[in-house]
């Protein structure tokens, strides 16, 4: 199944769209009702951590960062275990 988040978008944009139609704008409301709580879905973090710690490790060997924002970067490196 696809991300339910981007269904939910989906139908909400549908919702808001006059180019759509009054039974198209009906189905949404009825799947987001039925199906997805009215539209409320978990929202997750989505961040992969070795694409966190690939920036940190990049800013702490950037020249043009300030020392604070290498100090900051080198110690949210050291709690992810890098």
């Amino acid at each position: 199944m696809s991300n339910p988040g981007n269904i939910v978008g989906g139908h909400k944009a549908n919702l808001n769209n006059p180019n759509t139609s009054e039974e198209s704008k009906q189905h949404s409301k009825d799947v987001l009702d039925n199906e997805f709580a009215g539209g409320n879905v978990e929202k997750s973090d989505g961040k992969n951590p070795q694409n966190v710690a690939g920036g940190l490790k990049a800013t702490v060997n950037n020249p043009q960062v300030s020392q604070e924002a290498k100090d900051s970067a080198q110690e949210r490196l050291k709690d992810m275990g890098q």
